[in-house]
């Protein structure tokens, strides 16, 4: 079954506390020979890595690439890299350890970060401590950074605050408030969709990697933060 990504035309963010600099938008459709090629890194654990029913990896059915393919339908003109340094099995204390080695040598125009799922077996303040390192020291390269909350995980009590994994995805809005950077709320839009009826083995190749239907959420969730 294939699943289309809205246009960008269409989409209003989940969450706009924050947006992208009007100059990266714009960037976008420059046409050759002024345009320059735009590096977008996703940086995170194994859903943007394509991760689905383990071993088995799908990066073009993973959102980094959904979102280039969406991204590229809205700016045709636009040279666009999808990179992805995503660790299945990594936490954001890994993740930020290795920040400045594996995604600041792309110099990427902007970083999308997503560890929720895996932050769940580390403190809670040690997993702020993380998220803001990456974050701050991609300003200090003057690189817009987009947080990402978590797909769904079929163990987790997705309406129940005390969960794990809903504490994380209001951490991680709470980062971005306090930080004053975008925020693609995919946790959010699972959630919606969830209350709309759609059983959550339907967005899920396992208990915790979405599949195509769920990636295709967490993509237009995502694009949303590129919305004018």
């Amino acid at each position: 079954m294939k699943f289309l990504l809205l246009s960008l035309a269409l989409l209003v963010p989940v969450h706009a506390q924050s947006k992208l600099p009007p100059e990266l938008l714009a960037s976008m459709d420059v046409k050759w020979p002024k345009n320059h090629t735009l590096n977008l890194v996703f940086h995170g654990h194994s859903v943007p890595s394509g991760y689905q029913k383990t071993p088995d990896v799908r990066p073009f059915e993973a959102y980094p690439q959904l979102v280039f393919q969406g991204l590229k339908k809205d700016h045709p003109f636009a040279v666009m890299n999808c990179i992805v340094t995503a660790i299945g099995g990594e936490d954001s204390l890994s993740g930020a350890a290795r920040f400045e080695k594996d995604v600041l040598c792309h110099q990427p125009d902007v970083i999308f970060i997503d560890y929720a799922l895996n932050d769940r077996r580390q403190p809670l303040d040690k997993v702020e401590a993380a998220w803001k390192s990456m974050i701050r020291l991609a300003k200090q390269h003057k690189i817009p950074v987009v947080l990402i909350t978590p797909t769904g995980d079929s163990n987790a009590k997705l309406n129940d605050p005390a969960d794990p994994l809903c504490q994380r995805a209001e951490l991680i809005r709470k980062i971005a408030k306090e930080e004053n950077v975008p925020l693609a709320d995919v946790f959010a839009a699972w959630k919606a969709e969830l209350a709309k009826g759609t059983p959550i083995g339907d967005l899920l190749s396992q208990s915790n990697h979405p599949n195509l239907r769920g990636h295709t959420l967490a993509a237009n969730a995502i694009l949303g933060v590129f919305a004018k």
